[in-house]
Formats: structure tokens, C-alpha cells, sequence
């Protein structure tokens, strides 16, 4: 014979549930008295105080082996590499003279990109060094903060300086300005004590025939020793990059041309096909005239 359960009113449910939540009889809520709530509530807050405190005394120790001015590890950054001014998504530079829309926005990041460089801010910031010498602040024992920088005078740059320029960087003549910097690395003394200079080429014959004449500033494209070695961002803290302009002259117009620079250095190396910015950098060039 089935039996069947008795079916509890709405009423009768409520009440249940009321005391579960509350147990007048028991004190208990939810089912704990006060002493088990208690003894839960001291266990974890125990267990996650344990917790808090070995993952602030890992982080602490961790941090006592990291300098606040040095990466600790810099393997992977052996070789500097090369980068273009003005900042193009693909590289590519591409001037259309007869549309000032097109070659505005390279002379904006220009004027933003050299305004350190100002000779006024120079002059108040930075060191007048002495050429063909790493310009070298060791520490001796006592923390040197910050350390000096030398000079890059924006007048280095000659006719790609952008001072009192009515061509724009040469973007509105169809001879435009490509900057050369090379990346920063920590402690990395370039050109072993050697002189170096950065050099550009097409990067296949039809390249070359197409790129015409140029010239560069500083002269010759040089990179003197002085502007190294660098100590880091928080301790070389006015430091500007030295750099290398490349005016183009006579680009053969409405033609793609495929430019590669590279940095001539003793120890930097610039022939690793798995490192295609290992002290180089290629760009496109394109001059439109109509």
C-alpha cells in the first residue's frame, strides 16, 4: 500500500525556513550555534591571514633581488636595434607634395619627437661632454643619482633640424627627413671603444637606382661614444638619444623604394636573419608628385 506524504501547507514551509534561519530554542542560526560560527569565522580568518602574509614576505624577498634602476636580466637585449622617426604603423613613409594632408601628420610627430632637443633645453639639462669618450659615472660606493647627460643639440641636425624650416622637414619639397635612433640598452657600451656611424641603402639594385642622393647629419651619420654608456630610465633621467638624419635629395617620384640603415659598430652585430632590427631597420619610402 503506498503511502502518501503529507503535503505541507505554504505556511508550514515559511515557518521552516524561519527557523532554520533562527532557532529560538536552540539559538542556533543556520543551522550553528554561536560558539561554531565563531570557531568557522577564526579558522579562515587565520587561513587567509596565513596566506596574506607568505604572499607579502614572497613578493618582499623576491624584490629584495630586483634593483629599482637595472633589469635584472637583459639577455634577450644583446643587440640594440634600429627605429625610423616619424612612427609609422608599417614603416613606411609615404609623402604625396602636392597634398599637405598627407605629410602634416609626420611633420606634428616631428616637432613633438625633437622638441627636447631644443638647444635652449640642451643647454639647461644636459652636459657639453667631451667627443670620441664614453661619457662613464660609476657609482664608487655611493649611489650617483641621477647621472648627467650629454648634449644632442638639435642644430646637429642641420637641414632636417626643423628650425625655421618653411619646407617642412622637406616633406613639402619631396625631400623628406627619415630619423635613425637606435634603442636604449642598459649598460651597453657601443662601439667598443671604436668609432661608428649609421649607413643607408636600397635594399635591391632597382632600390638603389631609385633612392637617388642623400645626405645625413651629423656628418657622415657618425654616433659618438659620449651618449653611452645608458644607465636607465630613473637614473638617467634627462638623457636624450643621439641621432642620425637622412635627408633624401631626388627619390625617383611615384615609386615604392625599399631603404635599409644600419649601424657600422664593433660589437653591435647586423647580420642575424632571425632578428630583423638587430642594428637595422628597413623602411619604405614613397615620393608622390603629380
Amino acid at each position: 500500500m503506498v503511502i502518501q506524504k503529507e503535503k505541507k501547507s505554504c505556511g508550514q514551509v515559511v515557518e521552516e525556513w524561519k527557523e532554520f534561519v533562527w532557532n529560538p530554542r536552540t539559538h542556533q542560526f543556520m543551522g550553528r550555534t554561536g560558539t561554531s560560527w565563531a570557531f568557522i569565522l577564526l579558522f579562515y580568518l587565520v587561513f587567509y591571514g596565513f596566506l596574506t602574509a607568505m604572499f607579502t614576505l614572497t613578493m618582499w624577498v623576491m624584490l629584495q633581488t630586483v634593483s629599482d634602476h637595472t633589469p635584472k636580466y637583459q639577455d634577450r637585449l644583446a643587440t640594440p636595434g634600429l627605429m625610423i622617426r616619424p612612427k609609422t604603423e608599417n614603416l613606411d613613409v609615404i609623402v604625396n607634395v602636392s597634398d599637405s594632408e598627407s605629410w602634416d601628420q609626420h611633420v606634428q610627430k616631428l616637432n613633438k619627437f625633437l622638441e627636447p632637443y631644443n638647444d635652449s633645453i640642451q643647454a639647461q639639462k644636459n652636459d657639453v661632454c667631451r667627443p670620441g669618450r664614453y661619457y662613464e659615472q660609476p657609482d664608487n660606493g655611493v649611489l650617483n643619482y641621477p647621472k648627467r647627460a650629454c648634449q644632442f643639440n638639435r642644430t646637429q641636425l642641420g637641414d632636417c633640424s626643423g628650425i625655421g624650416d618653411p619646407t617642412h622637414y622637406g616633406y613639402s619639397t619631396g625631400q623628406p627627413c627619415v630619423f635613425i635612433k637606435m634603442n636604449r640598452v642598459i649598460n651597453f657600451y657601443a662601439g667598443a671603444n671604436q668609432s661608428m656611424n649609421v649607413t643607408c641603402v636600397g635594399k635591391r639594385d632597382e632600390d638603389a637606382e631609385n633612392l637617388g642622393n642623400f645626405v645625413m647629419f651629423p656628418a657622415n651619420g657618425n654616433i659618438d661614444l659620449m651618449y653611452f654608456p645608458y644607465y636607465g630610465k630613473k637614473f638617467h633621467v634627462n638623457y636624450t638619444q643621439p641621432l642620425v638624419a637622412v635627408k633624401f635629395l631626388n627619390v625617383t617620384p611615384n615609386v615604392e623604394v625599399n631603404v635599409e640603415c644600419r649601424v657600422n659598430a664593433a660589437n653591435i652585430a647586423t647580420d642575424d636573419e632571425r632578428d630583423k632590427f638587430a642594428g637595422r631597420v628597413a623602411f619604405k619610402l614613397r615620393v608622390n608628385k603629380t
